[in-house]
């Protein structure tokens, strides 16, 4: 589907422009083309594919989608595959995972927004805001585009650690561990989400900052730093991240531990209670003849009571000790 298709002059907007009329701005010296397309067609890339010349293969990878973010040069031309993580509001603890694909050259931008539900309507507006940087042309709109996606990053970062700071305030609170580790283990693959979005990607902006970078984005090179110091904060984020949630659940698998042990202790304790009147009772159940204290008058109750008593002794013991 065609979001809209503008055409650009020396940082300035010039029209709002039909596909048909693309060839003709693109041939003006000074002048880029930027479209946007969301969930698009085969027969809108391919007829994307004829107006500005992009490469098969890269056609191809925007056409079936769920690729690795990415950077990749194709001739004088750009590729750049993007990852967009939504949290889902009907879903709890779910992301929805999008993709961005942007087709850039020197005299054009081509965005196809894939399964996102946001879209990038405000980067179009902050370029046209700053005359000044869009004169740079396309590489520009690629920065703008991809600092867009870096920053929906940040939020999801955030509610992680949140989550992360109420889970462990949790994980002394007794009964709650086997419950904090699911909530752990989510949490962790939540993060791996957000860890294979930002680590590739980081390694794709490098190219942009250091070394030789492509022609495109030569006067913007200084900006697809600030992206590449974004992106190594957050990936530093999820390395910590990840590291306290290891480090959370050792310590809830720990207090099950303890928990089950608390458990064998109390059982333990009333079974050595148990067994001190099984002895007991046991000795004086067997059927001699020769047993003086079963004719004692007071036999029966004297029984009772050093059995009680020797119970009342280890129950005490026990629970002086921490097993009941």
């Amino acid at each position: 589907m065609l979001i809209n298709c503008v055409a650009y002059e020396n940082g300035a907007k010039l029209a709002d422009i039909p596909v048909a009329d693309i060839s003709n701005y693109i041939e003006r010296p000074g002048c880029f083309v930027w479209v946007a397309l969301a969930d698009a067609t085969p027969a809108e890339l391919e007829e994307m594919r004829q107006e500005f010349g992009l490469h098969a293969l890269a056609v191809e990878d925007a056409l079936h989608g769920h690729q690795r973010p990415k950077l990749e040069e194709y001739g004088s031309s750009l590729f750049a595959v993007m990852h967009l993580l939504e949290p889902e509001p009907e879903r709890p603890g779910h992301f929805n995972h999008g993709e961005v694909d942007v087709f850039v050259g020197s005299n054009y931008v081509l965005s196809v927004r894939n399964r996102s539900k946001r879209g990038f309507l405000g980067v179009r507006e902050r370029c046209e805001s700053e005359p000044e940087l869009l004169r740079h042309g396309s590489g520009f709109v690629l920065y703008a585009l991809m600092d867009a996606v870096v920053d929906r990053y940040f939020p999801i970062i955030d509610a992680l650690e949140v989550e992360l700071e109420q889970i462990e305030q949790q994980i002394f609170t007794k009964g709650a561990a086997r419950d904090n580790i699911k909530q752990l283990y989510e949490l962790k693959g939540r993060a791996m989400d957000l860890k294979h979005a930002v680590a590739p990607l980081l390694e794709a902006v490098g190219k942009l900052n250091g070394g030789r970078v492509p022609q495109i984005c030569v006067g913007s090179r200084d900006y697809f730093r600030d992206v590449m110091d974004h992106l190594g904060r957050i990936n530093a984020q999820i390395d910590t991240m990840r590291d306290t949630v290891g480090t959370a659940i050792q310590v809830n698998l720990s207090m099950v531990s303890i928990e089950e042990n608390e458990v064998t202790k109390r059982l333990a304790a009333w079974a050595s209670i148990f067994a001190i009147c099984t002895a007991f009772f046991g000795v004086w159940g067997m059927n001699f003849e020769n047993m003086p204290e079963l004719k004692w008058q007071y036999g029966y109750p004297a029984a009772l009571l050093f059995v009680l008593g020797v119970c009342g002794l280890l129950y005490y013991k026990f629970r002086k000790a921490g097993w009941l």
